[in-house]
């Protein structure tokens, strides 16, 4: 148990840790977001495809993961039409930290729920490897976006402390509910195997419906999809070392 808190902390703090250079820079340029977007897409559909997805078949059989898997993409696909979501390409136009900023990073805390889950029923899970594993990949992958938060909000007016402030409570949100998700499977044994193939569609349909296409939008496609492919390679390797 201590470990999973450790591991479940540690990868929700990642997010911090990715927010730092805020206060050293003020502006991402759209190649280097490219980079680190595609390099999170890659390790996301790395840790689902060759840790989550096998894991969970081992755990509950074929049909528990179908039926996780397609509820982890229609809870997610719900949220991203209900909720709005960080517009990186027209940051400039926002003015002040309005409504519709609030409303942004309300969804950043919704969004960092199955994220976190994911650590904690991996840590639940018979795999003693799974949990470390996906708690590195979650906390990789944590950091670009705790970047490209802090980023957004500064340029929301925020204030560099305010904005760092803020990102750090939607780690923490994350570390949360990884330690609820690890509780609830330890409780509940049938919900292991589901609750990762949840975490695996969830983490797929982000990378597959956002995080890809953004990181192909700006004529950068060419070291994106090397990132991409060093970000699914890292996993591999972490998955190797982790067994």
């Amino acid at each position: 148990m201590i470990s999973a808190l450790i591991g479940s902390f540690i990868s929700a703090m990642a997010t911090v840790l990715g927010a730092a250079p805020i206060f050293f820079i003020r502006k991402l340029s759209e190649k280097w977001k490219d980079i680190l977007v595609a390099f999170t897409a890659g390790i996301m559909v790395s840790a689902s495809t060759f840790g989550l997805l096998p894991q969970s078949i081992e755990e509950s059989g074929i049909v528990a993961l179908t039926v996780g898997l397609l509820l982890g993409i229609v809870v997610l696909d719900l949220i991203e039409k209900n909720v709005p979501h960080i517009d990186v390409e027209n940051q400039a136009r926002i003015q002040s930290f309005d409504a519709k900023t609030l409303l942004v990073i309300i969804a950043l805390f919704i969004h960092n729920i199955p994220e976190g889950l994911s650590t904690g029923f991996s840590y639940a899970s018979r795999n003693e490897g799974l949990g470390p594993m996906v708690a590195i990949s979650i906390g990789a992958q944590n950091i670009p976006e705790g970047l490209i938060l802090a980023v957004f909000l500064i340029r929301s007016n925020a204030g560099k402390w305010k904005s760092f402030l803020i990102v750090m409570l939607t780690g923490l949100m994350e570390a949360v509910s990884a330690v609820a998700g690890y509780f609830t499977a330890s409780y509940v044994q049938s919900m292991i195997g589901g609750g990762l193939a949840f975490a695996a569609g969830a983490m797929l349909f982000i990378a597959y419906k956002e995080l890809i296409p953004e990181s192909h939008g700006h004529g950068f496609e060419r070291p994106s999809t090397y990132s991409f492919i060093m970000g699914l390679l890292m996993m591999l390797y972490i998955s190797y070392w982790f067994g």
